[in-house]
């Protein structure tokens, strides 16, 4: 049977401020963060977090900083960084900050594609729930975007993490995971008008492929690699590696958050079984891009010793692959069933196929507007359409105008995200230890992060480990004392 791999999705969103500008960027999230009305515990432990240690066995001395966002924080204080970053703990375990600039909701970690795509829009319902309560406490409008860029030359992230075993080390990783990094897009991409860097091109199937100009590096904000080495595990480091995903889009189709994720979930099944299709491509950054950029459709990737090959072709093996393993869960055989039902809608019915990819959604819905108004690629509204797509603002958004036409999948509803704010995940992750301890032992509890809390009892520190395989029992909710509760945790009797 192939062991379920712990998962989550940090989605930083894009944030326009009324009568603000981008000078303001930082101080403003920090307020939108903090109007968050819903339960929450305050705080964050970063003891534990590495940002500068490589998966290939160093350390970097500092991480490079964007010279454009340098511009914005030129002469200004924003006080001590823990404060800035005015980190929430919500009542579902999740993680809901200030990211330089960025309110990033970080969903609570899941083992299931459907309990994921559910804490993701989630934090859609969060974000907006911050935006409605900061207008009545400034009198500025928030719009917020579900994006990963803002046509300024500045892109912001939506990352995935997957908590895999250390010894399946980074090598095999990365050589099970890179291709499909590459191809996947085709499936999950958001689409973007234009292009901000490189080659020129009307439309694009990733708004994230602009900006990536390293194959592997441990950056995330400037010089970013298509494959992510930072060595961060959120666990214990030398049981663990958590695989940290930068070159994903932020999705509004819930199919294709799931796809996304249980995409990558099936390149490291494979290469746990040790059958992930052997693929060498020439040049990771520039097959990425041209990926994106293809107005064929036939997704060229160049491999090395001067062969060529198609993303299709990536996925398709992938998918073959996954054909020979004895047991795969019922997320695997989604993936690789729906995936391959949409590479054939792609060329054979286009109608169908954009109702589950963002990129070809968007497309359409631009199109339509180029018809109806008799224009072309090069008219100046059209980046404005890209960016209301992403608009979550149930009034206003063109995505959510989409939905209530019939036009692209139904999603995830209101109700049932909001539902999932008041809630952790229910297919039992350390994510619901992390809740519990928040909602219900908050007064006691004195750190929290990812992989451990800190409770204080009766002036005695007690740290309690919550490890990636870590099922709490449906008990654990049950006990109503700090004491049993951190004993249940340590598995004592």
């Amino acid at each position: 049977m192939t062991e379920p791999i712990l998962a989550g999705i940090e989605t930083e969103y894009g944030l326009q401020i009324e009568g603000r500008s981008p000078d303001d960027q930082v101080d403003d999230a920090y307020e939108f963060v903090r109007a968050y009305p819903g339960p929450c515990w305050e705080g964050w432990d970063y003891r534990h977090e590495s940002p500068r240690a490589d998966l290939r066995g160093f350390r970097v001395d500092r991480l490079k900083v964007d010279p454009e966002d340098a511009k914005f924080d030129a002469g200004r204080r924003h006080g001590a960084d823990r404060e800035v970053r005015a980190d929430r703990i919500l009542a579902n375990g999740a993680r809901f900050y200030n990211d330089h600039g960025h309110p990033e909701y970080a969903t609570p970690e899941c083992f299931t594609l459907d309990e994921l795509v559910r804490q993701d829009a989630a934090g859609e319902q969060a974000v907006l729930s911050a935006a409605r309560r900061y207008r009545k406490e400034t009198g500025r409008r928030a719009r917020v975007y579900k994006n990963n860029t803002d046509f300024h030359g500045a892109s912001y992230g939506t990352h995935e993490s997957y908590l895999v075993p250390r010894d399946l080390g980074f090598e095999r990783i990365f050589e099970a995971v890179l291709p499909m990094l590459v191809a996947r897009q085709v499936l999950c991409g958001a689409g973007k008008v234009g292009s901000e860097l490189g080659r020129a091109c009307v439309y694009q199937m990733s708004q994230r492929a602009d900006f990536f100009v390293e194959p592997a590096s441990v950056e995330t904000l400037y010089r970013r690699p298509v494959f992510n080495t930072r060595d961060e595990p959120h666990a214990d480091p030398a049981r663990w590696i958590r695989l940290h995903v930068i070159c994903g889009d932020a999705n509004r189709l819930a199919s294709a958050t799931k796809r996304k994720v249980g995409l990558v979930k099936l390149a490291l099944t494979l290469a746990q079984h040790g059958i992930a299709p052997p693929w060498k491509i020439a040049d990771p950054v520039f097959s990425f891009q041209a990926v994106s950029r293809d107005e064929s459709y036939r997704f060229p990737v160049d491999l090395r010793g001067g062969d060529s090959s198609s993303a299709e072709a990536i996925l398709e093996s992938y998918f073959e692959a996954a054909d020979g393993l004895e047991e795969p869960d019922s997320d695997l055989l989604w993936t690789s069933r729906t995936s391959r039902e949409l590479l054939r809608e792609l060329k054979s019915d286009w109608n169908r196929f954009r109702r589950h990819a963002d990129w070809a959604a968007k497309r359409s819905m631009i199109e339509t507007f180029l018809v109806a108004e008799g224009v072309d690629w090069t008219d100046s509204r059209l980046q404005s359409f890209d960016l209301e797509y992403a608009n979550l603002d149930p009034e206003e958004g063109l995505f959510s105008a989409l939905v209530e036409m019939g036009e692209v999948e139904p999603g995830v509803s209101a109700a049932i995200a909001a539902a999932a704010l008041d809630e952790p995940p229910c297919d039992s992750t350390r994510a619901q230890a992390r809740a519990l301890a928040v909602t219900r032992f908050g007064d006691a509890l004195r750190d929290a992060s990812w992989g451990s809390l800190t409770f204080e009892i009766d002036s005695r520190r007690e740290v309690v480990d919550l490890p990636p395989d870590l099922r709490p029992s449906p008990e654990l909710a049950e006990i109503q004392d700090v004491v049993s509760f951190i004993k249940r945790l340590r598995g004592d009797k």
